[in-house]
């Protein structure tokens, strides 16, 4: 079953900002999300989620050509920015229906203190404090084309073989995260630059 995304296109940009943090994960303040990604980004909280279905295949999506940083490219099933005073499992929820027109159940942090910095090649910084989510769904996905052009479902031993040998194919985010979540082949006590520990409490 999918849900009609129709009327979540307005709900979802309605105060469409994202929460400011400092080093130790502390929120100091918010911004309006265009006016946050730049050449010098400021340390923000997102949020990314890797979707299974009952077989155990993983969704993967492509971003769509409109995204302004790596358009076109594949990464994992969805991103988001809560809102301010939004809990991160509701705005989890929120970004699934939004960007896939799906439902997702049994939803588990699996990287609490994920966090990483990557740069576009058109010079577009990205700097967030992003933990990681696995989640469950049996809806047949509903992409909104302005955020996903195509998806497929694929099993996880593949796709983590496939990052491993053809990251500059991937988003830097979901290949950083490949090296950190068992499912994808990796192991949670890797750590290096960019993702180690900050000491951010959980969400």
């Amino acid at each position: 079953m999918t849900l009609d995304t129709s009327d979540k296109v307005i709900g979802d940009a309605i105060g469409d900002a994202v929460v400011l943090l400092d080093g130790t994960g502390a929120a100091v303040g918010t911004a309006p999300k265009s006016s946050v990604h730049g050449v010098d980004t400021a340390l923000h909280l997102a949020f990314s989620c890797h979707v299974l279905d009952s077989s155990g295949r993983m969704l993967v999506t492509r971003r769509a050509l409109g995204k302004a940083t790596w358009p076109g490219v594949w990464t994992n099933s969805f991103c988001g920015h809560p809102q301010p005073a939004e809990p991160v499992m509701s705005a989890v929820h929120r970004r699934a229906a939004y960007e896939l027109g799906i439902r997702i159940s049994d939803v588990q942090l699996e990287l609490p203190l994920f966090r990483y910095r990557a740069t576009d090649a058109s010079g577009i910084v990205e700097n967030e404090i992003c933990p990681v989510y696995v989640a469950r769904t049996d809806d047949v996905p509903l992409p909104h084309p302005h955020e996903v052009m195509d998806f497929a479902w694929v099993l996880p031993s593949a796709l983590g073989a496939s990052i491993r040998l053809t990251p500059w194919a991937f988003s830097p985010w979901l290949v950083m995260q490949a090296q950190l979540l068992s499912l994808l082949g990796g192991s949670p006590q890797a750590s290096d630059g960019d993702y180690l520990n900050t000491g951010l409490s959980q969400p």
